[in-house]
């Protein structure tokens, strides 16, 4: 627990994170990126060069010192945090590197007249506290993983037993152990790490498991992104026969025992979580709602095989809405944006259910809003983003 001085002198650079912490991140991964290399597989350059990466930092650094009285209110970014570290093995040596290189930047961001002596022992001490608590949850969720039936510790190679074109832009691929070993399971909406090594440099991605825990294999659902080196490697490079190395599945973005309606949303690629939630679910019994959103039938993936779970279980109920029409296709039930109005002809006629939720961000803040709208409880409402963790306004 850090010092009443300390922590005093933390809330106190509250509004300076508030108007420059954005500027003070970017300043420190340039840094950390350009003088230790061995760093750079952990961060996606994609997310560098949108900002998304810089933002994500300086919201967690501003919620860690507008809380530092209460740490207990940011259990869930925590959390998030971890899960993250853990699918891409972040271990405890990066931790002196990241923290030389934030206390570089507080100082030559915010010049030697705010970032005083005093103030850089406090963030020193804060980072320190906060570091010691991640290693010690992130050791224990790796020792978890280790010693679980199936389970491992650090890379596993596995093989690409079968690749299967969802869509014009989602590939599939099922992985099996190629050691042979049993095979660790999973919670529905978890993800795992990927090392590649693409020309010769090496690159880590997360992605969501696409099917349910089955003991065999893992299946991962991957959109080629316009720009994305990772997912153009392992469209056109990656074919049968192939081994890629896994990481142990992570996230805390899973679903939850309940015996409430059941409400899945997705836009785009966001359907991969909830195909394996929606599995998980239907032996339950309760009613379940899949809404899913895509630009048109084109990259609408995993259709048909919603289609043939709703017809085998009448307590599933599917609706489909597309940005715009494809002449030729069978027909959604909706065309254009999901809005509040629709969402709500698609909601049970109760409020009180589980939705669970995942798409672009821009997609994923106009569906908190339209349920709290709706009155769907804030806190069964479920959602965690692709790529860094931001707030939704």
């Amino acid at each position: 627990m850090l010092s009443a001085p300390y922590r005093n002198i933390l809330k106190s650079t509250v509004p300076l994170l508030e108007s420059g912490g954005e500027a003070l991140t970017t300043h420190f991964y340039r840094m950390m990126l350009g003088e230790y290399p061995q760093v750079r597989p952990l961060f996606n350059q994609a997310h560098q060069a949108s900002g998304a990466q810089p933002r994500a930092l300086a919201n967690a650094v501003l919620m860690y010192a507008r809380h530092i009285d209460e740490l207990e209110k940011l259990g869930g970014l925590v959390t998030q945090i971890i899960q993250k570290h853990v699918a891409l093995q972040i271990l405890p040596e990066h931790y002196p590197i990241v923290g030389t290189c934030l206390m570089r930047a507080i100082r030559e961001v915010l010049g030697e007249q705010v970032a005083t002596p005093e103030v850089m022992e406090a963030w020193t001490a804060a980072y320190e506290q906060l570091a010691t608590l991640l290693i010690a949850s992130e050791k224990q969720l790796y020792d978890e993983k280790a010693q679980t039936r199936g389970g491992w510790r650090g890379g596993r190679m596995f093989r690409v037993v079968r690749k299967e074109k969802e869509s014009e832009e989602i590939t599939s691929f099922y992985l099996r152990p190629e050691d042979g070993g049993p095979l660790m399971p999973f919670a529905p909406g978890q993800y795992i790490g990927m090392r590649l090594f693409i020309d010769g440099v090496e690159t880590r991605r997360n992605y969501s498991l696409s099917a349910a825990a089955n003991g065999e294999h893992y299946r991962i659902s991957v959109k080629r992104e316009p720009q994305g080196k990772a997912s153009a490697y392992l469209h056109e490079r990656v074919h049968p026969g192939d081994t890629l190395e896994l990481f142990p599945p992570a996230g805390g973005f899973t679903l939850r025992p309940s015996t409430k309606p059941l409400v899945l949303i997705s836009g785009g690629v966001g359907i991969t979580p909830t195909l394996a939630m929606l599995t998980a679910a239907l032996p339950q019994g309760r009613p379940i709602h899949f809404i899913h959103c895509a630009r048109n039938a084109r990259v609408h993936a995993f259709r048909e095989w919603v289609d043939r779970q709703a017809q085998a279980h009448p307590h599933l109920r599917r609706f489909y809405c597309h940005a715009e029409a494809t002449e030729g296709a069978a027909p959604p039930d909706a065309v254009g944006l999901l809005d509040r109005e629709q969402l709500a002809r698609w909601l049970p006629a109760e409020r009180d259910i589980d939705v669970y939720f995942l798409g672009p961000k821009p997609f994923m803040a106009a569906i908190k809003r339209a349920l709290k709208e709706l009155g769907v409880p804030e806190n069964q409402c479920h959602y965690e983003f692709f790529g860094p963790a931001e707030a939704l306004a």
